[in-house]
């Protein structure tokens, strides 16, 4: 003899429960609603309106969902990129540096990553930081002043993984090509410059590609592809920087955040700097654009620490 089968979530019959699953797979639209999404509230409603049961608890729809490991109250961003030929291209020069650091390096040529954190805003908690004792986490006031903001451009050579920065007076071209100019002059000494970096407007602009092309062929820029910045190392380097340097931090002036900026990036070159472990390579990257083709997403790797 069979043994009974297991009671569904909320005592519900299975066909029952799998139509109240299939409902919230629906849009609410397709029922009439002006709703652009369920909640567990408005599917009871519409579980009843639907007669599927005469009466029913929200707190059931939930389990029922929860069994089903259906969450509409959850959602996310996702973005269709589009790789022709020519960001093939570029995507793949930069995927080349990455294979060649030690190699390029051998014969006195740098790969240096450029980025830059944008508006950074300046705050000053209206109140003083309670520090952590024991049984209790650190807590910060939740108001604040607002002192401005910074803009702070970050490079990385990728054989060591040291850090250089500077801060801007402001985010344009003229700022950018005389802190590039700076950059570089740090650099004098090696026999070549591979510099990467995303296609923002200071980076593309008319003027920056003719300074950047009057040091041909001692630099050679490399762009990432639109939308596909991701690719570049410095953001992974300023992600780290900012998670020990800048979360949670606070500051009376401008001026202030300036000068813990600029302290700041040398402590993170002596304490954490160190080449990151990039694993995507030309191949899987030839493999995932011939996979989207299909459908099939695959992702880029890094590890940072």
């Amino acid at each position: 003899m069979m043994p009974p089968a297991p009671a569904a979530p909320g005592g519900f019959p299975p066909l029952e429960r799998v139509r109240i699953e299939n409902l919230a797979c629906t849009w609410p639209a397709d029922w009439g609603l002006g709703l652009t999404h369920w909640s567990v509230r408005s599917l009871q409603q519409e579980v009843i309106r639907q007669e599927i049961q005469e009466t029913i608890h929200y707190t059931t729809v939930a389990r029922i969902l929860a069994a089903a490991s259906l969450k509409p109250h959850r959602w996310r961003y996702w973005k269709t990129a589009i790789w022709d030929a020519a960001a093939i291209r570029q995507a793949a020069r930069v995927l080349w540096c990455y294979e060649r650091v030690d190699w390029l390096l051998e014969r006195n040529i740098l790969v240096v990553c450029l980025d830059e954190k944008a508006n950074l805003q300046v705050l000053e908690r209206a109140g003083p930081v309670r520090p952590m004792v024991p049984g209790q986490i650190e807590q910060h006031e939740f108001e604040y002043v607002r002192h401005g903001t910074v803009n702070f451009l970050a490079a990385m050579t990728l054989h060591d993984g040291q850090m250089w920065g500077e801060c801007l007076d402001r985010n344009d071209g003229e700022h950018f090509r005389e802190a590039v100019l700076r950059l570089l002059a740090r650099y004098a000494w090696a026999s070549g410059i591979y510099l990467l970096m995303d296609n923002g407007p200071s980076h593309s602009a008319g003027p920056t590609r003719a300074l950047l092309a009057d040091q041909q062929p001692w630099v050679r820029v490399c762009f990432t592809p639109a939308r596909a910045s991701w690719l570049n190392q410095a953001e992974l380097l300023l992600r780290g920087f900012a998670a020990r340097y800048l979360d949670r931090g606070h500051w009376e002036s401008r001026q202030r955040m300036i000068e813990h900026l600029e302290q700041s990036w040398p402590e993170y070159n002596a304490c954490f700097a160190h080449p990151f472990s990039w694993s995507w390579t030309r191949s899987c990257f030839q493999d995932w654009v011939a996979d989207r083709a299909v459908g099939i997403s695959c992702r880029a790797s890094a590890t940072v620490h």
